[in-house]
């Protein structure tokens, strides 16, 4: 089986090496130039983190990121904590994996290395033209025809791929905010000579200060040598802008009746680009045939619960075992000529097309959930002065993320759903359900 694989970030490289260790082969086509990742600090929650290291990588995360010790959360006018929630080793005994934050380029340097030496075909400079559903095979603007068992979409959200499943283009629309990114170095918030900032240096926890129409997280990357802020405000990008150079002006004035303490982080930054935030309503289909989408092509989501990228991965890992399973089960076979029934009731192209629907099938209610729960994230944290955001902190106060650390209940009852679930026994029970009846 030969998968071709549209789009060389975290979830099309997870998919790369969840195929490579199913024996499948993997070509990537990769359209920029050279192999590299925009961003800055990115959190890899726990069932981001399993996926990992069922790939054997855990360890080499662990290596160039941090184990998150506690998420700080703080009122945005005067920095007072309202609420430390545990993680450090609670994660660990609740979920099996701990929560990891890294520099997104180390993270993806990670995963390319690993789908290197596993053997993927990595096309670099592999512009897409076109897609054929029905081969499938993928034209590419230099003329070249690359013919495959499987297409997977793993093109973000102006994704090329989607407009061949879907017959349209259906572009993201913009949800109102945007957000200011920037890292800056341990000398830099050493040179402002601050106690409350020495002190935020000191700990492996990510610091969120919660405001109207706004919040900002802090974090340590690099063993502490760097450092992450995110800025999330109401977007004022043109219409058909989506990235572009910041005003640092106007970002620290955006800020300017904030606690002290994150005007000072704010004040260290040289320069910063903004991005406008867009989504996707939900899509009717994420396959056509044997071709499929994955992560940000299909179902980006809001930065409000660090888990844009798990997902993709999760899709990437997901897809790669339901095709090593048909592969042994069935096409093996059917070149074997072990089990001559099973040639007979299906062709290879069918069988891959509703291994694909079954991918879908795992995903789609699970990655839905997500992204409205990041849509309500963002609602709690922007909420306005007055009674509903007093409310809001009251409850926060007793909120966790383990069933040790949350006296609410619901808190750690919702992310229990989304962290502890084992996506990859999951998709095996539903392959499993799906033979029985092929």
């Amino acid at each position: 089986m030969k998968v071709v694989i549209v789009g060389g970030g975290l979830g099309g490289l997870a998919c790369a090496i969840a195929c490579r260790r199913e024996g499948i082969h993997v070509e990537i086509l990769e359209q920029s130039p050279e192999v590299h990742e925009v961003g800055a600090g990115i959190q890899i929650p726990p069932n981001g983190g399993r996926i990992m290291r069922d790939f054997g990588l855990l360890s080499q995360l662990l290596e160039q990121g941090s184990q998150v010790q506690q998420v700080n959360f703080r009122r945005y006018k005067d920095g007072r904590l309202l609420r430390s929630m545990p993680f450090g080793d609670d994660i660990t005994e609740e979920f099996g994996v701990p929560w990891i934050i890294i520099h997104r380029v180390d993270y993806h340097r990670i995963l390319l290395d690993e789908a290197i030496r596993l053997g993927v075909d990595l096309q670099l400079g592999a512009e897409v033209k076109d897609i054929y559903t029905e081969e499938p095979a993928v034209l590419l603007a230099d003329g070249r025809y690359i013919s495959a068992d499987v297409v997977i979409g793993a093109d973000g959200q102006m994704s090329t791929v989607r407009k061949a499943v879907l017959g349209s283009s259906h572009s993201p629309v913009p949800t109102g905010d945007m957000a200011y990114r920037a890292t800056f170095s341990r000398d830099q918030l050493e040179a402002l000579d601050d106690e409350k900032v020495n002190e935020l240096c000191q700990k492996i926890a990510v610091t969120s200060w919660l405001g109207p129409e706004k919040h900002t997280i802090f974090y340590p990357l690099r063993g502490g040598k760097e450092f992450n802020l995110v800025l999330m405000r109401p977007d004022n990008l043109s219409s058909d802008s989506r990235r572009e150079q910041g005003d640092i002006n106007e970002m620290r004035e955006s800020y300017a009746d904030w606690d002290e303490t994150l005007q000072k982080l704010v004040s260290c930054v040289p320069s910063v680009y903004k991005w406008k935030l867009t989504h996707l309503s939900e899509l009717e289909s994420w396959t056509k045939g044997s071709v499929a989408l994955l992560g940000d092509a299909c179902h980006p989501t809001l930065p409000y619960q660090a888990q844009g990228a798990a997902m993709a991965v999760e899709d990437g890992a997901v897809i790669g075992k339901l095709l090593g399973l048909l592969q042994a089960h069935y096409l093996d076979a059917q070149n074997s000529g072990s089990d001559p029934s099973i040639s007979t009731r299906s062709s290879a192209e069918d069988l891959t097309a509703a291994v694909l629907t079954l991918y879908e099938k795992c995903r789609k209610a699970r990655t839905a959930r997500n992204v409205q729960g990041a849509i309500m994230n963002r609602k709690l944290f922007h909420i306005p002065d007055g009674v509903l955001q007093m409310i809001r902190d009251f409850l926060l106060g007793y909120a966790g993320v383990t069933q040790k650390s949350d006296w609410t209940w619901l808190s750690s009852f919702r992310q229990g759903q989304t962290l502890g679930l084992d996506v990859l026994g999951d998709c095996e029970k539903v392959f499993g359900e799906w033979r029985s009846t092929h």
